[in-house]
């Protein structure tokens, strides 16, 4: 990604790197076994970043040697079970070398028009972090239309981390997945699409969903008894989502937000399948915290039970 790296270079080409004016943003991609997806995310960030770093949570395939191969820095992180997470551990850990950082993960990829918007924005934004949105490809398309994935991972370096709380006692993963930034300052937006390349199949989908909605029925129930300052570090649509998460019509809401008000009924057979999903998603959540309130006795107050729920 820029220099040579323990290597022999042509002076020549050497000297064309070093006049290449990068964006200057460090890109953190936080990886485990992601043989398939890392080559083709390495590679759209090609001629555009001189701070690329590879934080690998003890991958058993060739993950590790695809890192290497392009140039970029390898991290090796094992998570001990309790704070930091993944990618708190290396803002707190590792240097790195611009003031922004962009989070990506290994099934993203860089487009050309978001780099050119890159290249407009940050030079003289005055926000302190960017919310971007992603082109879904699912089902073997791309998704153009309905509610966009979407997540606030470019930001300043030293604006914040990712929220914490004890998730510990409900999921082993080692990564903030769920966890959105906070940041001390204004927030952005980046208009230009990225592409995400996440669907592996549909019961992979649908197992990685049930694991997700189990995450946050836990995080709900514990959201009940939490401190008052954990609810003001939400942002709007997390406050709007946990204010509302066991009514009965949220799930239908959703829907008729994503495939119609949001024009997913363009996407066909594939939007209409993800939105189904997504609102099949809210209500077993909605259903794990009824079940679990059923099951479990009142908590005090700082003491609520986790849902324990194994995928088989």
């Amino acid at each position: 990604m820029g220099g040579c790296r323990g290597k022999p270079c042509d002076p020549n080409k050497e000297e064309r790197i070093e006049n290449v004016t990068y964006l200057p943003v460090s890109v953190c991609i936080p990886v485990r076994n992601e043989e398939r997806n890392l080559p083709d995310c390495l590679r759209s960030l090609q001629g555009q970043f001189d701070d690329v770093v590879v934080v690998d949570s003890g991958s058993v395939d060739s993950t590790k040697a695809i890192a290497f191969a392009h140039r970029v820095t390898v991290l090796n992180f094992q998570w001990n079970g309790a704070y930091p997470k993944k990618r708190n551990w290396t803002l707190l850990n590792h240097k790195f070398k611009h003031p922004w950082v962009l989070f990506l993960d290994a099934d993203e990829r860089l487009t050309q028009t978001v780099l050119e918007e890159f290249q407009r924005v940050l030079s003289n934004s005055q926000h302190v972090g960017f919310w971007l949105s992603f082109t879904n490809w699912f089902m073997g398309r791309p998704l153009k239309h309905g509610d966009p994935f979407r997540k606030l991972a470019l930001f300043r370096v030293d604006a914040g981390q990712y929220e914490q709380f004890p998730e510990e006692s409900w999921t082993n993963l080692d990564m903030e997945v769920h966890e959105h930034p906070v940041l001390n300052g204004t927030i952005g937006t980046i208009r230009s699409r990225l592409e995400h390349h996440g669907y592996s199949g549909i019961a992979n989908h649908i197992a990685k969903h049930n694991e997700y909605s189990t995450w946050e029925a836990n995080r709900f129930l514990w959201l009940e008894t939490a401190d008052d300052k954990f609810w003001a570090d939400l942002n709007a649509r997390q406050k709007f989502k946990y204010k509302h998460l066991t009514r009965w019509w949220l799930p239908w809401l959703y829907f008729c937000v994503a495939f119609f008000a949001k024009r997913g009924i363009f996407d066909g057979w594939e939007g209409w399948t993800l939105a189904r999903l997504k609102m099949r998603y809210f209500d077993e959540i909605r259903l794990k915290i009824i079940d679990a309130k059923r099951r479990l006795p009142a908590q005090p107050s700082g003491n609520n039970n986790p849902i324990r729920h194994n995928l088989t």
